[in-house]
Protein backbone atom coordinates (compact mmCIF):
# COMPACT_ATOMS: atom_id res chain seq x y z
CA UNK A 1 0.00 0.00 0.00
CA UNK A 2 1.07 3.34 -0.82
CA UNK A 3 0.85 7.04 0.66
CA UNK A 4 -2.36 7.60 -1.00
CA UNK A 5 -3.79 4.77 0.46
CA UNK A 6 -7.09 5.04 2.77
CA UNK A 7 -5.41 2.63 5.65
CA UNK A 8 -2.96 4.14 7.47
CA UNK A 9 0.31 2.58 7.22
CA UNK A 10 3.84 3.20 9.69
CA UNK A 11 6.42 5.42 8.54
CA UNK A 12 9.88 5.81 10.19
CA UNK A 13 12.74 7.24 8.70
CA UNK A 14 16.22 8.89 10.11
CA UNK A 15 17.15 13.06 9.77
CA UNK A 16 20.40 11.99 8.51
CA UNK A 17 17.66 10.55 5.24
CA UNK A 18 15.37 13.28 4.97
CA UNK A 19 16.38 15.63 2.18
CA UNK A 20 16.04 19.87 2.46
CA UNK A 21 12.81 21.09 0.99
CA UNK A 22 13.51 21.95 -2.53
CA UNK A 23 12.11 25.37 -4.14
CA UNK A 24 11.74 27.72 -0.83
CA UNK A 25 11.92 31.10 -2.43
CA UNK A 26 13.54 34.02 -0.34
CA UNK A 27 10.66 36.05 -1.69
CA UNK A 28 7.99 34.13 0.05
CA UNK A 29 9.56 34.35 3.77
CA UNK A 30 12.04 31.22 3.46
CA UNK A 31 15.29 33.23 4.14
CA UNK A 32 18.18 31.17 3.60
CA UNK A 33 16.85 28.10 6.27
CA UNK A 34 17.02 24.43 6.46
CA UNK A 35 14.21 22.66 5.88
CA UNK A 36 13.20 18.95 5.98
CA UNK A 37 9.72 17.81 6.00
CA UNK A 38 10.07 14.77 8.49
CA UNK A 39 6.45 13.48 8.16
CA UNK A 40 3.85 14.92 5.41
CA UNK A 41 1.61 13.68 3.06
CA UNK A 42 4.57 13.07 0.49
CA UNK A 43 6.29 10.85 2.23
CA UNK A 44 4.15 9.38 4.94
CA UNK A 45 0.82 9.67 3.13
CA UNK A 46 -0.12 12.31 6.77
CA UNK A 47 -3.17 14.25 5.61
CA UNK A 48 -3.57 16.09 8.67
CA UNK A 49 -0.43 16.22 10.37
CA UNK A 50 3.46 17.78 9.14
CA UNK A 51 6.26 17.53 11.17
CA UNK A 52 9.14 19.64 10.69
CA UNK A 53 12.61 19.93 11.23
CA UNK A 54 14.58 23.53 10.52
CA UNK A 55 18.13 24.24 11.15
CA UNK A 56 18.55 28.50 10.88
CA UNK A 57 22.01 30.14 10.46
CA UNK A 58 22.90 33.39 11.74
CA UNK A 59 20.72 35.97 10.08
CA UNK A 60 18.28 33.11 8.25
CA UNK A 61 14.52 34.00 9.47
CA UNK A 62 11.11 33.05 7.94
CA UNK A 63 9.27 35.72 7.62
CA UNK A 64 5.79 36.73 8.94
CA UNK A 65 3.48 34.40 7.44
CA UNK A 66 0.41 32.15 8.85
CA UNK A 67 -1.55 29.17 7.62
CA UNK A 68 -5.45 29.01 6.92
CA UNK A 69 -5.88 25.16 7.61
CA UNK A 70 -3.19 24.75 9.92
CA UNK A 71 -2.31 24.78 13.66
CA UNK A 72 1.77 25.41 14.07
CA UNK A 73 3.64 24.26 16.89
CA UNK A 74 7.46 24.37 17.37
CA UNK A 75 10.18 23.92 20.47
CA UNK A 76 13.23 25.78 20.25
CA UNK A 77 16.00 22.72 20.66
CA UNK A 78 19.09 25.20 20.40
CA UNK A 79 19.77 28.94 20.16
CA UNK A 80 17.81 31.36 20.33
CA UNK A 81 16.29 34.52 18.34
CA UNK A 82 13.25 36.55 18.00
CA UNK A 83 9.50 35.47 16.77
CA UNK A 84 6.91 37.56 15.27
CA UNK A 85 3.49 37.59 16.57
CA UNK A 86 0.32 39.07 15.86
CA UNK A 87 1.34 41.68 18.74
CA UNK A 88 4.75 42.41 17.57
CA UNK A 89 8.03 40.88 18.42
CA UNK A 90 9.35 38.87 21.39
CA UNK A 91 12.68 36.69 22.14
CA UNK A 92 12.21 32.96 21.69
CA UNK A 93 14.93 31.16 23.46
CA UNK A 94 16.32 27.29 24.00
CA UNK A 95 13.45 25.46 25.53
CA UNK A 96 10.40 27.52 24.39
CA UNK A 97 7.35 25.70 23.32
CA UNK A 98 4.95 28.05 21.00
CA UNK A 99 1.54 27.48 19.51
CA UNK A 100 0.07 29.55 17.19
CA UNK A 101 -3.89 28.96 15.95
CA UNK A 102 -4.56 28.67 12.25
CA UNK A 103 -4.87 32.22 10.76
CA UNK A 104 -2.56 34.16 13.34
CA UNK A 105 0.86 35.48 11.91
CA UNK A 106 4.40 34.38 13.39
CA UNK A 107 7.45 33.28 12.06
CA UNK A 108 11.30 33.39 13.12
CA UNK A 109 14.46 35.24 13.09
CA UNK A 110 18.24 33.94 14.28
CA UNK A 111 19.43 36.93 16.02
CA UNK A 112 21.98 35.49 17.13
CA UNK A 113 25.87 34.17 15.96
CA UNK A 114 24.49 30.73 16.57
CA UNK A 115 23.03 28.02 14.79
CA UNK A 116 18.79 28.11 16.34
CA UNK A 117 17.22 24.52 15.78
CA UNK A 118 13.31 24.21 15.73
CA UNK A 119 11.19 21.12 15.70
CA UNK A 120 7.63 22.03 14.78
CA UNK A 121 4.60 20.91 13.24
CA UNK A 122 1.55 21.48 11.76
CA UNK A 123 -2.03 20.23 12.62
CA UNK A 124 -5.06 20.12 9.84
CA UNK A 125 -2.57 20.11 7.11
CA UNK A 126 0.05 17.49 5.89
CA UNK A 127 1.81 19.87 2.73
CA UNK A 128 2.64 23.36 2.44
CA UNK A 129 0.02 23.40 0.10
CA UNK A 130 -2.97 22.34 1.81
CA UNK A 131 -1.81 24.62 5.06
CA UNK A 132 -2.70 27.92 2.78
CA UNK A 133 0.50 29.66 3.48
CA UNK A 134 0.58 33.69 2.74
CA UNK A 135 3.52 35.80 3.26
CA UNK A 136 3.08 39.14 5.26
CA UNK A 137 6.36 40.79 4.34
CA UNK A 138 5.91 43.79 6.96
CA UNK A 139 6.97 42.71 10.59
Amino acid sequence: MGPDSTEAQRFITNLKDVPLVPGLRRDEGWVDMQVQFLIDKATAGSKDLLVGWTVLPPGAMHDRHRHFHADEFWIVLSGSGVMYTDDGEQPANQGDVVFTPRGQWHGFKNTTDQDVVLVWGWGGAGSLEDAGYEVGHEH
